[in-house]
């Protein structure tokens, strides 16, 4: 009997200490797990809004190949990026066979093997209204800033293409256009 009215209290004191206030925040045991800190994918800017992928110094070298990408994510950047950026990679064969390697990758499930914009997800109505790039006015730097940072209901692909890879894929969806152009 003593027993039960031990167990009996416990249970009790249990249940009111377990009676918090859920609206009030409570003791987080590893709070960065909670409330974890945002990052830019591409790399630009920190949570605060400081750049931390500026140009390199004069005279020093940049670390790990990383450009600086400073083309707001607007209509106005996309349309400075359509009017300004011009692909610095040469055009040959090289470039162009890892950009297609690089396209199948990431690209040809939804653009589609010849980017006509039927790719599997298409096909299977997982993903509608994928562009052509036929009807699209499109050129290196606009194709290159949607890289970065995706447009409609495409996302970025920063995060899985380097700098000189992201020129690649740009080179070969020119050149799926101009077949397609034909």
């Amino acid at each position: 009997m003593k027993s039960l009215k031990i167990v009996l209290a416990l249970l009790v004191g249990a249940s009111i200490v377990s009676c918090k206030d859920k609206r009030k925040p409570q003791v987080q045991y590893m709070p960065d797990m909670y409330v974890s800190v945002p990052y830019d994918a591409n790399g630009v800017t920190s949570a605060g809004g400081v750049p931390v992928n500026r140009q390199p110094v004069a005279g020093t070298v940049s670390r790990n190949g990383v450009i600086a990408y400073d083309i707001p994510n607007t209509n106005e950047g996309y349309e400075k990026a359509k009017a300004e950026l011009k692909n610095p990679l040469e055009a040959n064969e090289k470039n162009l066979a890892k950009g297609k390697e690089l396209y199948t990758i990431y690209c040809v499930a939804c653009h589609g093997k010849k980017g006509d914009g039927n790719g599997i997800l298409s096909q299977r109505d997982k993903f509608n209204g994928i562009p052509n790039y036929k009807d699209r006015d499109i050129n290196a730097g606009n194709i290159y800033h949607v890289i970065m940072y995706g447009k409609g209901v495409m996302g970025s692909h920063a995060s899985q293409l380097r700098y000189k890879e992201r020129w690649q894929v740009v080179q070969y969806v020119e050149s799926l256009r101009s077949e397609l152009l034909k």
